[in-house]
């Protein structure tokens, strides 16, 4: 006879094996005190021999508590369409949570303007929400930030970058030291020794974007440790406007000659853009994420290559892992980490976020 391995009758079931009340059950399926080790052990056993999943579904109806997530990611803007992917990523997730009674709610903020990011911290401080999936840009606010929530309980995802050591249920992102520990690798095959590289900056709050800081390190360890003469030479553009970076490209390309420029994030296409107007052809360009304007100067051959990991897919599995952490109660990674893809003018048709 088959066996039912959800609902009610499963629940029975394993509780006639352990010889046990239903109720005994109940608390070892939802995490709750007053069963015995030996007890839950053994009903544990059953569970995982029988295959049973419970039926989530009818548990979040008979629930009186509605959940509700809030999210705290930039907005989309005119310099960078990056932060509509990880966007994309939990709309889609929460449509597939929300007929289990979660609500989730979406503040957004400036990645050129801390404040703002403390105004959507103190929203979200203003509010009850059960869990918060946050991309910790600006490391002094979400460091308050972290520990509001910590004082509440609230667990936290970080996407795309992370604050390692502190409070957090899990990050969900790039590893961003071998993120630019790879893109060195990249250069050294089309730079090698003795050859000249510049590595551009670009954001407003550079010092506090630890993200590109851990980036750079990477890139500059592999020459370091590979015994590479590739000179490197750095600036930082804090004014993320077309017409300052193009005085600051052109200033810095009067000083020497450089055969790669590597751009830490996804703002390259703005050197392209650059690149183009100027009309440089001898000198190649490796930067970030899969995005319509650095595709587009991928396909005309002004970007070599792009290095991609996969933005919507940190925000859908960010959301997912407060799901399954709260609602499932499963464990949870500490760190899940996102492929480095390489993408070149031959292979982006086949690649999606």
């Amino acid at each position: 006879m088959e066996k039912k391995n959800s609902g009610t009758t499963g629940v029975k079931e394993i509780a006639r094996l352990a010889n046990v009340s239903i109720g005994t059950v109940d608390r070892v399926i939802n995490n709750r005190v007053g069963v015995s080790e030996k007890t839950k052990a053994k009903i544990l056993k059953i569970i995982e021999e029988l295959n049973y999943q419970p039926n989530i579904f009818a548990r979040r109806l008979a629930s009186k508590k509605k959940l509700r997530f809030a999210t705290l990611i930039p907005q989309v803007s005119n310099e960078t369409k990056y932060w509509e992917a990880p966007l994309n990523g939990i709309k889609q997730a929460a449509n597939e949570i929300k007929d289990f009674g979660i609500e989730v709610v979406t503040f957004f903020f400036d990645q050129n303007d801390k404040t703002t990011f403390k105004e959507g911290a103190a929203k979200i401080n203003a509010q009850e929400f059960d869990g918060v999936l946050m991309a910790p840009m600006f490391e002094d606010e979400s460091l308050t930030f972290i520990e509001e929530c910590k004082e509440k309980k609230i667990p936290l995802v970080f996407i795309n970058s992370d604050i390692p050591g502190h409070h957090s249920l899990c990050y969900i992102g790039p590893n961003l030291y071998q993120s630019g520990y790879l893109a060195a690798h990249i250069v050294n095959y089309l730079s090698p020794a003795d050859k000249k590289t510049l590595i551009v900056n670009i954001s407003k709050e550079i010092d506090l974007h630890h993200h590109l800081l851990r980036k750079e390190e990477g890139f500059r360890n592999y020459f370091e440790q590979n015994g590479g003469n590739n000179e490197l030479t750095k600036i930082d553009i804090q004014q993320t406007g077309y017409a300052h970076i193009k005085e600051k490209l052109t200033e810095q390309l009067a000083k020497d000659h450089y055969d790669v420029v590597f751009v830490t994030n996804s703002r390259v296409a703005t050197v392209a853009k650059y690149f183009e107007e100027h009309k440089i052809k001898n000198i190649k360009l490796i930067g970030y994420d899969f995005l319509e304007d650095n595709i587009n100067y991928l396909k005309s051959k002004t970007i070599d290559f792009l290095i991609c990991q996969k933005p919507q897919e940190q925000g859908y599995r960010g959301l997912m892992s407060l799901y399954n952490h709260l609602v499932l109660n499963t464990a949870i990674d500490k760190e899940q980490f996102m492929p480095i893809d390489i993408i070149t003018r031959e292979n982006y048709q086949y690649y999606s976020n």
